[in-house]
């Protein structure tokens, strides 16, 4: 996800979140459309829908603008193979998403906008950004105190967490019904795309201990992180879909999957956060993303391991640009950098996605030691400056 320009994103409201991330179905399914819905107006003949067509030029809205308040994103794919995912982004933040779009089907998310200027991604398109205006007269009051911006931040990102438990739900169980199913092409498939959401928001789910109870462990855990006896979760089912290439005996865990899902979903659904937990979050999932997934060790069978790690630095990324309001008036030219730098990751890592391959990302076993080298130090550059922004933001 690039970066884009700051508009009035403390003013947004979610009405509805389709979803965010990559290279995954998220919110309601995509249903098959021969065209683009019509367009409905208020009483004052202001549109209120959005229709955007995604071909393999790219994905602009039909409009040049619209009337501030609430919107409504219709999206279909006319004839576009390649690119199948759309994500509307403010400022860093994605606001919504719709994947699993292929040709012929279209869907559909509500958000409640200001004014300002958003951008459309459509990534693999030839022209994968296109921007257009929200005007009117519903634009948010500004807010100058930098406590209640970083407040305001806390709040987006605690939407933006509960978003992404929602959807990993949402997304795992077709890998539950395709086990069910003893499908194994299937299974593989919807294993690539449950994945990346708990990767977003691993800070926050691995938090969850309890006695002998460890979320992480049940949700997550690799081969030799646990007793082979309580080895659970995403990765029990990878080794059995990609190792061993075969469904039998999945049933049990997968079903277990979606009861720790559901778990950990009951237990994000009211925290709150502080702008340093935030800030320590972002570093953590850097440092998560450098340390196991640069190495090929966290999706050891299905070497899907840039799909994890696109999902760290986004979900680095979603805390930061939480922040960023705030901190922009506590340091303009750390934000500055480390903005710059996560642009620079974001671009590096879009050449490695592959609209053909599992989760969307090439394999890791593809990559060369100059691939995972030049990753590793993109990392390494946004990691270092966006260590210093708890002691800022916890001193401001």
């Amino acid at each position: 996800m690039g970066l884009s320009a700051l508009s009035a994103a403390s003013a947004l409201t979610l009405v509805a979140v389709a979803g965010c991330g990559s290279s995954a179905s998220r919110g309601t399914a995509a249903t098959p459309s021969t065209g683009v819905a019509s367009t409905p107006a208020n009483s004052t003949g202001a549109t209120r829908t959005v229709d955007v067509v995604i071909t393999s030029d790219g994905c602009a809205a039909a409009l040049a603008s619209y009337p501030a308040g609430p919107l409504t994103f219709n999206v279909s794919n006319k004839n576009a193979t390649g690119v199948t995912e759309i994500e509307l982004l403010s400022f860093e933040r994605i606001l919504g998403e719709k994947e699993n779009l292929a040709p012929g089907f279209s869907s559909n998310f509500a958000l409640q906008l200001a004014a300002g200027q958003y951008t459309l991604y459509c990534p693999g398109a030839a022209r994968e950004r296109s921007s257009f205006k929200v005007v009117g007269g519903t634009t948010a009051p500004v807010t100058t105190d930098t406590a209640a911006l970083l407040a305001e931040g806390t709040k987006a990102y605690a939407q933006y967490v509960n978003s992404q438990v929602s959807l990993m739900i949402a997304n795992t169980q077709p890998l539950v019904d395709a086990i069910k199913a003893n499908d194994l092409a299937a299974a593989q498939a919807a294993y690539g795309k449950a994945r990346p959401y708990y990767e977003r928001i691993e800070p926050v789910a691995e938090s969850f201990t309890n006695g002998e109870d460890n979320l992480d462990s049940d949700i997550d855990a690799r081969a030799d992180d646990v007793p082979a006896a309580q080895w659970t979760g995403y990765h029990r089912i990878e080794n059995g879909l990609f190792q061993d290439k075969s469904t039998a005996g999945l049933v049990p865990y997968a079903t277990g999957l979606m009861a720790n899902l559901k778990k950990l979903q009951s237990l994000t659904a009211h925290l709150t956060y502080q702008p340093a937990e935030l800030a320590n979050g972002a570093v953590s999932l850097l440092e998560e993303a450098s340390r196991m997934k640069i190495t090929g060790e966290e999706e050891r069978y299905s070497h899907i391991d840039l799909v994890d790690l696109q999902a760290n630095v986004e979900g680095s990324e979603q805390a930061f640009a939480a922040l960023k309001p705030g901190l922009v008036k506590i340091d303009p030219t750390l934000t500055a950098t480390i903005a710059t730098r996560f642009a620079a990751i974001d671009n590096l890592l879009d050449e490695f996605r592959s609209a053909t391959a599992t989760g969307g990302f090439v394999p890791f076993t593809s990559l060369i030691r100059a691939d995972t080298v030049e990753i590793a130090q993109a990392i390494q550059a946004v990691g270092e400056p966006l260590s210093r922004v708890a002691g800022k933001v916890v001193n401001s």
